[in-house]
């Protein structure tokens, strides 16, 4: 029972932690760029599954490294986002392949949270509370930068430092994302719930805390189910996200 409540706590801030990034992402068209990223992070999953070390201490340095490498890439080339980091994803998926294990290759595409240690969860836990507390420190500024970054220049707004913020902030999500639904549906966990509130908002305000409290509601179900049927935790995560999304289609304002 400790373990699953440990379980069920890192899943609600990580999944709360994800939906509020995600009402940043959907605006500027970025949220589908969290499913190349996570399997970017399979090459540093492959790595901890092997020597025993948590897999997000694992996928950060390569999700970092490719945030970095899609930042200067960019700066460089003025390519779409979206080619830049398909370019980097499917470098990273390929090098994976070398060496991920395939026995233990379930926790590496579609999560294990609930054999999460005490030291991780509490990682976990500080780290989304960092995530959350940034997000809302530079929002304002994204959504001046989304809508022109011209108008954003005018206002002496240092549009490459906030971006580069922006991404670090998308890989350490990925990353944290990785733990709760693996490698193949970290997409999901920032998209959808920010999808579902997107269709309830009146406001700004109510937009940003349903994203965030969708993202906590479908965590929590999906691993309280988990516990129950013993089914995978993350796909059900995700059915639980999708549930929500289209009971929010019904009520679309």
């Amino acid at each position: 029972m400790s373990q699953f409540l440990l379980s069920l706590l890192s899943g609600i801030f990580i999944g709360g932690a994800a939906g509020f990034l995600g009402s940043l992402m959907l605006p500027k068209r970025m949220s589908l760029a969290a499913g190349p990223l996570g399997h970017l992070a399979l090459p540093g999953t492959a790595i901890a599954l092997i020597y025993g070390f948590d897999i997000s201490l694992g996928a950060f340095p390569f999700v970092i490294l490719g945030i970095v490498l899609i930042w200067l890439f960019d700066r460089r080339t003025k390519l779409p986002t979206e080619a830049l980091t398909a370019v980097v994803f499917a470098t990273g998926v390929a090098v994976a392949f070398f060496f991920l294990p395939i026995e233990q290759a379930e926790a590496a595409l579609v999560g294990d949270i609930l054999s999460i240690q005490l030291i991780d969860a509490v990682f976990s836990i500080a780290l989304c509370i960092f995530i959350v507390f940034i997000v809302e420190v530079i929002y304002s500024k994204m959504i001046l930068i989304n809508i022109s970054e011209d108008l954003a220049k005018s206002q002496n707004t240092s549009v490459g430092k906030y971006n580069l913020v922006y991404l670090l902030l998308i890989a350490l999500i990925v990353a944290l994302g990785v733990k709760v639904v693996g490698g193949l549906l970290t997409a999901a966990i920032v998209a959808i719930p920010a999808a579902a509130s997107r269709n309830l908002a009146k406001n700004l305000a109510q937009y940003k805390f349903l994203s965030l409290s969708f993202g906590v509601l479908s965590s929590a179900a999906g691993i309280l189910i988990s516990h129950l049927t013993l089914l995978p935790a993350g796909p059900l995560i995700i059915v639980c996200s999708a549930f929500l999304f289209v009971v929010s289609t019904i009520f679309k304002r």
